[in-house]
This record gives C-alpha cells, sequence and structure tokens, in this order.
C-alpha cells in the first residue's frame, strides 16, 4: 500500500522507473484516431439523448421509466466526459468536435466546454498539481471524512447552479462588473475544491466564453419556454435534473478514487509523482467503464503522459506492467477495484 512513498520519490525509486524508458514503450501511441472519437462519442450522446426522450413516453416512476433513466445517465455520462479529451487535444485541432460536443452535451447540460478547459490543464502542471492553484485537487486524506460525503452530496445542487448561472446570472452579469467579475472566479470552473477562484490570467479569451454562454443561455431559455408552453411535458424538467444529477454525483465518485489526495499543500509534483498519488483501476472491461469511461480508469497512466489518446491508456497500461512488473513503483499504482479505491481513502481521511 502507497502511503507517504506517493509524495516523493526516492532517487532509488528513480533509477527503478524512468519516465524516458517509458515514454519509449508508448512512443507510438500518440497519435488520436478520429474515428474512434467521432463514433464513440455520437454513439452515446444519441442512445443517451434517445433514452432521455423515451422515459417521457411510458409510465412515471415505472420500472421502464428507471431502466431508460439509468442508460440515458450512464451514455450521457460517457458522452460529458469527452469534455476531459477536448482539454487535451492540441489547439487548433479537433475544433468541429469541440462544437459538436457543446451542442450535444454542453450547452443543454449546461457545462460547455470553457468550464473545464483551462482549469484542467492547470490540473497536470507540476508547480501546480495538489496545490491551492489546482481546483481539480483537494486534500481529502488530509482533512476529515465529512468532507468526502458533502463532496458526494455537493453533486445535487451542482445542476440547478449551472442552470441558474447560466439562463439569470450570466446575462446579469454584462451590466453588473461585480457580479461579472464574480461568475468568472467562482462559477466558471468544474473543480472539487470550493475555496478555488478561477485566475484572471485564464479570462483571457473571456470573447470566447461569452459565445458559449449565450448559446447555453439560449438552450436554457428554449427548455424553459417550452416547459412554459406545453410543448413539452413538465417532467422533462425534473428527469433533465435527475440525469444531471446522477451524472454529476458518479463523476464524484470516480474522482475520489482517481487519486491517492495524499499530497502536502503548497508542493508541486512531478509527473512520476503525479502518477504516484493517482490510481489506476483497470478492473473489468465491461463494467469498470461504465463509471470511469473515456480511459479515465487508467487515471495514473494520464498523469504520466497527459497526452496519450483515451483509446490507447489500456494497450499503454499493459506494456507499462509488462516492462515494469507488478511490484515496480508503476505497478503501485493499480487497485483492485472502485470500493478497495474508496475504502483507502476514507481510512487514511482525518477524523
Amino acid at each position: 500500500m502507497l502511503t507517504e512513498q506517493a509524495n516523493e520519490i526516492s532517487p532509488q525509486g528513480q533509477e527503478e522507473f524512468l519516465v524516458s524508458r517509458a515514454r519509449e514503450l508508448v512512443k507510438d501511441l500518440f497519435q488520436p484516431n478520429p474515428f474512434i472519437y467521432w463514433s464513440d462519442f455520437l454513439f452515446s450522446a444519441f442512445l443517451g439523448w434517445g433514452a432521455f426522450v423515451l422515459t417521457l413516453s411510458v409510465p412515471a416512476y415505472s420500472i421502464q421509466q428507471i431502466l431508460l433513466l439509468g442508460v440515458s445517465c450512464l451514455a450521457l455520462y460517457r458522452a460529458v466526459l469527452f469534455t476531459h479529451e477536448i482539454a487535451h487535444f492540441k489547439k487548433g485541432t479537433f475544433k468541429v468536435f469541440g462544437w459538436v460536443w457543446n451542442t450535444l452535451c454542453g450547452f443543454p447540460l449546461m457545462v460547455p466546454t470553457f468550464l473545464y478547459q483551462s482549469v484542467h490543464f492547470d490540473h497536470h502542471k507540476q508547480n501546480f498539481y495538489g496545490t491551492q492553484k489546482d481546483g481539480e485537487y483537494f486534500p481529502f486524506a488530509l482533512k476529515g471524512k465529512s468532507l468526502i460525503v458533502i463532496h458526494v452530496l455537493f453533486s445535487f445542487l451542482v445542476p440547478i447552479m449551472f442552470l441558474v448561472r447560466f439562463s439569470v446570472l450570466a446575462p446579469l452579469s454584462l451590466i453588473d462588473k461585480r457580479l461579472r467579475k464574480f461568475l468568472l472566479a467562482r462559477m466558471s470552473a468544474l473543480i472539487i475544491d470550493m475555496d478555488y477562484q478561477r485566475p484572471e490570467s485564464s479570462w483571457k479569451n473571456e470573447k470566447g466564453w461569452k459565445i458559449q454562454e449565450f448559446l447555453t443561455f439560449c438552450f436554457a431559455w428554449i427548455f424553459i419556454g417550452a416547459l412554459v408552453a406545453k410543448i413539452i411535458p413538465a417532467a422533462a424538467l425534473f428527469l433533465w435534473y435527475c440525469v444531471s444529477a446522477l451524472i454529476f454525483m458518479v463523476n464524484s465518485i470516480r474522482t475520489l478514487a482517481a487519486h491517492r489526495y495524499q499530497n502536502p499543500e503548497g508542493k508541486g509534483m512531478s509527473y512520476p509523482n503525479q502518477m504516484l498519488d493517482s490510481v489506476n483501476i483497470p478492473g473489468n472491461g465491461w463494467t469498470t467503464p461504465l463509471w470511469a469511461p473515456v480511459g479515465l480508469r487508467f487515471h495514473a497512466t494520464h498523469h504520466l503522459f497527459p497526452d496519450l489518446p483515451y483509446h490507447v491508456l489500456g494497450e499503454a497500461h499493459r506494456r507499462l506492467i509488462q516492462d515494469q512488473g507488478e511490484s515496480s513503483l508503476y505497478g503501485q499504482t493499480v487497485c483492485s477495484g472502485l470500493l478497495p479505491a474508496l475504502t483507502r481513502l476514507w481510512n487514511h481521511a482525518r477524523g
């Protein structure tokens, strides 16, 4: 079991795990396959929205509706998490993919791409990871257990917050500079650290943000208008909330299992140390991707090589384990499943 070793690799450890050696093993895997991206994303998005529409045509609270809601949630969850891949695309590539993703997921679910892009880039910086500048990291293992529970329960408020943010606060902020600054700093990022404030340096592309804000605003009010005009049934709003909340809830649990959250605050981490503070859960090839889709079950591998496309992370992991061995530093990133990873974090959390 890895504890303090996650914080700093010894010189001997550095000799045992050479990044250059690991990169040599995966050097042929860095090219993304557009066909895999498009087919996977479009299938997931259309399956998710198709199941969502069908939930309105079956009896309320019936077994059929519950099953369809589950399919909609899992399919849209997979589609939504392609925002993680979009954040890693090289500048100027996959532009159409980004706009299609926004149209099918970002705008209707109130999570346009600007909420994640530069914020996630900071999460991988060696001098930002695990510090107060990293909004995607919170030292749960060094804090109380109650904060883990709050993190999961807060997921059920997020859809309402973002709906209000884009439908009401965004237009108001255009005439109130203080509100605008508050939105940009405190309500314009998908993060887990509630104290995080998005730095002004990431507001440089605010014009692009405004376009996405406007289109998300339009989606929100077209949806609300259709409800008021009874073009779509009122139940659609409740079901939209259920799907959105479940997506955030499942993702909140996934994020708890993605890292060990043992980094002392204020210290950045090299890529090997980020890897050791992260967790790989290969699990079952059929069930594990349901809660950790788009390659996120290989989170330690991703932090070692952030530019690897999601569809090759499994192969990269296989090669590294075969070369390094299960008892190597890389092998110590592997956990047998979601429950053991969550149990370890819970047991390490203070209080």
